[in-house]
């Protein structure tokens, strides 16, 4: 996400700009939308099932263009469109099946909109004191289920790279369960530069993998704390691993020693807030 300013026109406010998505994957991009939905658009996205709908409907962070409703699915959203200024429009269940593919689960509704409005590190507001970044994690059902736990924890925000992530709409939406009309998305060109800018600004970094050389349970933390997820497979990249302060490893007392990305973020996320929240009352 380049951050120059238009020539001649100084900085302008950049968090009106919205968080550019991906583009569409679900059909190729010169055929026509299906039925009464908009075509692929890097302008508009696609949020699908009941939780995902409901916290775009009432969040305020996005503009609304279009709700489809199944007549099952109508009766329970009818009121929060219309309080957020949208009247449904009644499709059939096959109807959105085609336009999604047959294995999304949307529950009878799908909501066009724009995308959210993009963020820099310094829109972050300190609230827990936490952020998570996410070094090149593409998988939306694991980026997802990260938002979601983030979003239980209070994180301040979640911090992906522009290249090698997913768009946050559609499968990650549906996986997020609603989180991610609440926790702030910062996307960054340059993963390292940004956790420079964070320790700049007080954070201590922790980066997670399973050959870390200190559990995480018995490591100092402190506020501001910046936790760092790697890629499965690949992990922490090597400049990504050098900007930390250190490496942490989940203690796991089973003969497996390394989990998925999304359970270990929970995990870790759960170590994280009864270790602060000690500090604190010590």
């Amino acid at each position: 996400m380049s951050r120059r300013p238009p020539p001649g026109d100084g900085r302008r406010d950049e968090r009106q700009r919205p968080l550019r998505p991906h583009p569409q994957k679900e059909r190729p991009r010169n055929e026509a939308p299906r039925g009464p939905f908009r075509g692929p658009s890097p302008e508009v996205v696609t949020l699908y099932g009941a939780h995902a709908v409901r916290a775009a409907l009432t969040g305020g962070r996005r503009k609304l263009l279009a709700l489809y409703a199944t007549e099952t699915a109508l009766p329970r959203i009818a009121d929060l469109a219309r309080a957020a200024g949208l009247e449904p429009r009644l499709v059939d269940a096959r109807d959105l099946s085609r336009q999604l593919g047959e294995d999304a689960v949307h529950q009878g509704l799908l909501l066009e909109a724009r995308p959210l409005p993009e963020a820099d590190i310094g829109d972050i507001e300190t609230k827990s004191g936490v952020v998570l970044a996410l070094d090149q994690i593409t998988d939306p059902h694991n980026v997802g289920a990260i938002l979601r736990t983030a979003c239980a924890f209070g994180v301040d925000a979640l911090i992906v790279t522009e290249r090698h992530s997913p768009e946050f709409a559609g499968v990650l939406a549906k996986a997020a369960s609603g989180a991610l009309e609440h926790v702030t998305i910062v996307s960054v060109v340059n993963l390292a530069r940004a956790l420079d800018q964070l320790r700049e600004r007080g954070y201590s970094v922790v980066g997670l993998d399973s050959e870390g050389a200190e559990p995480m349970e018995t490591i100092a933390l402190s506020k501001p704390l910046a936790l760092v997820l790697g890629a499965e497979g690949k992990g922490l990249r090597r400049l990504t691993r050098e900007r930390c302060d250190l490496v942490a490893r989940l203690d796991l007392p089973g003969p497996i020693k390394s989990l998925n990305v999304s359970n270990a973020c929970a995990a870790a996320l759960s170590v994280a807030h009864m270790r602060l929240r000690f500090a604190m009352e010590d």
